[in-house]
């Protein structure tokens, strides 16, 4: 009898002590609205995967307001304000360089096979470099290939983009708008709209998806689809460190693997998806969308070719070889494409 009430106590003090385990409440700061594919489509099913493979013990939480702009979200989470934040590198002028290899012309037609290449690209060439130092790197992603949009004029000939005032996200897609003759208007996404509506930008160099999410249907005219995408823009998903270290070995391993190359995966999935969503909706509100003709392609490529050397030789003080890198990531992208 007493045996059978030792194991019987034994029993409620275990289920005592799981319960008084508290699941750790992370903050998520969120620059976007919830209805954009970033937020419905890839971090809210991220933080659903954390929760389940964390059994519970680690809860993301997206704030319904961000703590900062755009452009802070890195030291949102560097700085402890917000437990983890997403961000794009290029809001931050000079402060990535490494970033930039994925942001190139011509990389790809999908958003999965770039962004799970790009990660896997980061873990080998990057990581050691430390750009990121300050926070805890989750998972690298990019949107789907950039294209044009105006209001102004169908572009059929690299002269037809010369001197339209184009919003623009930083990074290599400002160097890109340069070189092909337009000007740039370095801005966060949410200001598309009003910048547009104003007449201070003619139109904008965005994903296929963007056209719908920030309502610009009705403003843009002339959608032109340059084939594997005339940029990408490359994008950041960080925890704080203090915040990663405080979470046990066993959640710190889950998290991670629902992050990297499976968030990658998740995200470039996503885009995919609603990039054909925005053509169909860009259409039904009497977009004219036309494919950039072949002259047009290799006018791009002529005027564009120079940048990919230079960023070759700029990463060069940071002991990458900048040439093997951009081999390799067009590799992978094609074996990601393969479903390798």
């Amino acid at each position: 009898m007493k045996k059978h009430t030792l194991i019987q106590l034994g029993l409620v003090a275990g289920l005592l002590a799981a319960t008084s385990v508290q699941a750790a409440t992370l903050n998520l700061s969120s620059w976007l609205p919830p209805s954009h594919p970033i937020v419905k489509d890839m971090i809210i099913p991220w933080t659903d995967q954390v929760a389940k493979a964390t059994d519970g013990r680690v809860i993301i939480k997206v704030l319904p307001k961000a703590l900062g702009n755009p452009p802070s979200h890195f030291d949102l989470a560097m700085n402890g304000i917000a437990d983890v934040t997403y961000g794009v590198h290029g809001y931050q002028p000079g402060r990535f360089t490494l970033t930039k290899a994925v942001e190139f012309p011509f990389l790809g037609n999908s958003a999965e096979s770039v962004s799970v290449a790009y990660w896997r690209i980061y873990k080998k060439y990057f990581e050691k470099a430390n750009e990121h130092d300050g926070v805890q790197v989750l998972s690298m992603f990019t949107h789907g290939p950039g294209q044009i949009y105006n209001a102004k004029r169908p572009i059929k000939d690299i002269q037809d983009l010369s001197g339209l005032k184009i919003r623009v996200g930083g990074g290599v897609v400002n160097d890109v708008a340069k070189a092909i003759g337009v000007t740039p208007l370095l801005k966060p996404a949410p200001a598309s709209y009003e910048l547009m509506a104003n007449g201070v930008a003619d139109g904008v160099f965005f994903p296929k998806e963007s056209i719908k999410s920030f309502k610009l249907t009705k403003l843009v005219r002339h959608a032109t689809l340059v084939p594997d995408g005339l940029y990408n823009v490359s994008f950041f998903l960080v925890m704080n460190p203090k915040t990663f270290a405080s979470l046990s070995k066993a959640d710190q391993a889950a998290v991670m693997k629902v992050s990297g190359e499976n968030f990658a995966r998740l995200s470039g999935k996503a885009w995919d998806r609603v990039d054909i969503i925005g053509v169909e909706a860009m259409k039904a509100d009497g977009v004219q969308v036309i494919d950039a003709t072949p002259d047009l392609v290799n006018q791009i490529k002529a005027r564009t070719a120079s940048l990919e050397d230079k960023w070759i030789g700029d990463v060069k003080s940071k002991g990458v070889n900048g040439s093997v890198v951009m081999s390799d990531l067009r590799t992978e992208i094609a074996r990601v494409a393969a479903g390798k």
